[in-house]
């Protein structure tokens, strides 16, 4: 019986974790019918199509939904953020909290850390 070619590298999260670690923000590609998809999974969302890749995604996103969690330390940001692919996923939006807003337009970079996370600035800076 033949092998499974998409089981021959590591799996879709574990690539997902070394771009990071890398620091390149990447998301998954179907190579079938070109949906982009978020988190990375190892068939198509759309055409559950198996052709998935990983690709550099653009940084660009729009604030989907918003709030701000409060702490003894203050608050901080967690928001979806749609982005320009078309996938969304939940990150934190830099700055402000309370100055986040729906439809903000908003850009990518990969924070250092253990592990390292993508998080979000305002266009035009914080």
């Amino acid at each position: 019986m033949p092998q499974d070619p998409r089981f021959d590298d590591p799996g879709p999260d574990a690539q997902w974790q070394a771009a990071l670690a890398d620091g390149q923000f990447v998301i998954q590609c179907c190579g079938t019918c070109g949906a982009a998809q978020f988190p990375p999974a190892v068939i198509c969302r759309a055409c559950h199509g198996a052709m998935l890749k990983m690709v550099p995604a653009s940084g660009k996103g729009t604030v989907y939904s918003t709030t701000t969690v409060r702490g003894r330390e203050g608050g901080h940001d967690v928001s979806i953020i749609e982005l320009a692919e078309g996938p969304r996923m939940m990150a934190c939006v830099e700055g402000d909290p309370e100055a986040v807003r729906i439809g903000q337009a908003v850009t990518a970079r990969v924070a250092a850390g253990e592990p390292p996370r993508v998080v979000f600035s305002p266009e035009g800076g914080a």
